[in-house]
């Protein structure tokens, strides 16, 4: 009997897990990437202990293969530097079983590229549809420069923009603008001795560093602006806005202004305006931004794709067994029901919190601030044992911190 056959859309992390979990499964994979090449430069992400969770379910061990750099601690910090939380990441490794770490995005996908079979990535390969009749047996993928593609299943994985959403629920509403903009950027600073994940939060402004798993530094800052606002070099920008921000922050623009203006990324900041109907639509499965985009707020867009890639393919039937027509769709079906409440209530969390970040009227940040101060640093840890302990197959039990 032949194998199923998955068309993946997107090479991004999610759609590259789902396809090694898929493989892994015993299915035929293809993964359609519309850029002509993998990426070479990008930005960082933390892998949180439920994202490490579920690559381990898959037999993928993220920091050996991409590195790891754990922080010695995270939180949260104002322009003055005064840490209003703070956490020790050991603590965190005793009630999670392990720490968050963060890695360069282009290490961890092509580390995830490495596990697949040399023919199943096709970059340079647009989708442009997917035609499927009622009660088919499988599906046909029309790409750009063709041929077309028989699939016994699609997985979209094409990102915040999706066309493929678009495309089968057009009645959406679609994305909504958290009212931020945000920017990113790696240095090398290595003299700064930097350990600390910290985010800062001022009056409608954010500034975040993250150590890397290469020894570069992760960079991303957050202001509140009408969408589509723009400076004319984002370096000069970001200078203006936190210049005069708590050490090292002064120190890390100073290496920012030594890039090139392209090497400093801006992008709008979105998230899914209300959650789709389902996460499946006949033999096509949405996962990751595709089917939930959210603000980076918790850091968990990517986590929650390793999540969606992993339960599928888990749901789903093995690639060379003899399940009958109806084997996928009831899978699929079955991955709407286990992820999209989930999902969607971390999408509302990542919100909310974006909303108490972005405070501008200073009385309102002024009590923000008070409230976070007066929380002590075990209760903001034991607040993220819902994201950090919600990974688990179906069938399995809750992990207990």
């Amino acid at each position: 009997m032949a194998k199923r056959h998955a068309v993946v859309v997107g090479a991004g992390i999610g759609g590259l897990t789902a396809a090694v979990a898929l493989d892994r499964r015993g299915w035929r994979v293809t993964v359609c990437e519309r850029a002509p090449e993998p990426p070479v430069t990008g930005a960082g992400i933390g892998l949180a202990p439920n994202a490490l969770r579920a690559l381990e379910a898959i037999g993928v061990d993220a920091a050996h293969a991409a590195g790891s750099a754990v922080a010695a601690t995270m939180g949260v910090r104002r322009p003055d530097g005064r840490w209003l939380t703070r956490v020790g990441t050991d603590a965190m490794a005793a009630r999670y079983g392990m720490a968050p770490i963060a890695v360069p995005r282009p290490a961890l996908t092509a580390a995830l590229a490495a596990g697949l079979p040399p023919e199943a990535l096709r970059h340079g390969t647009a989708v442009t549809g997917v035609d499927e009749a009622e009660d088919a047996d499988g599906v046909t993928v029309r790409t750009a420069a063709g041929p077309d593609l028989a699939a016994d299943l699609v997985v979209a994985a094409d990102g915040i923009h999706s066309p493929l959403r678009r495309a089968h629920f057009p009645a959406h509403p679609g994305l909504h603008y958290t009212g931020e903009t945000a920017w990113r950027a790696l240095v090398h600073a290595p003299e700064l001795r930097i350990s600390a994940m910290s985010e800062t939060w001022g009056r409608g402004e954010r500034f975040g560093v993250t150590p890397l798993s290469d020894g570069r530094l992760y960079l991303y800052a957050t202001a509140v602006v009408p969408a589509g606002t723009r400076s004319a070099d984002p370096r000069a920008e970001l200078r203006r806005r936190f210049g005069a921000w708590h050490d090292p922050i002064p120190a890390l623009l100073d290496r920012v202004g030594r890039l090139d203006a392209d090497d400093v990324l801006q992008n709008d900041l979105y998230d899914l305006a209300a959650p789709l109907p389902r996460l499946h639509h006949g033999r096509t499965a949405w996962l990751g931004d595709a089917a939930h985009a959210m603000a980076p707020n918790l850091g968990q867009g990517g986590c929650q794709a390793i999540e969606d890639a992993v339960i599928l393919a888990h749901l789903l039937p093995a690639g060379d067994g003899d399940d009958g027509p109806h084997a996928v769709p009831a899978a699929l079906a079955a991955y709407t029901a286990a992820r999209r409440d989930r999902t969607d209530a971390v999408r509302l969390r990542a919100r909310r919190v974006g909303r108490l970040g972005a405070l501008r009227n200073p009385l309102a940040a002024a009590a923000r601030d008070l409230a976070v101060r007066a929380t002590p640093d075990r209760l903001s840890l034991r607040g993220m044992d819902d994201l950090f302990n919600g990974f688990r197959l179906p069938g399995q039990r809750p992990a207990r911190p």
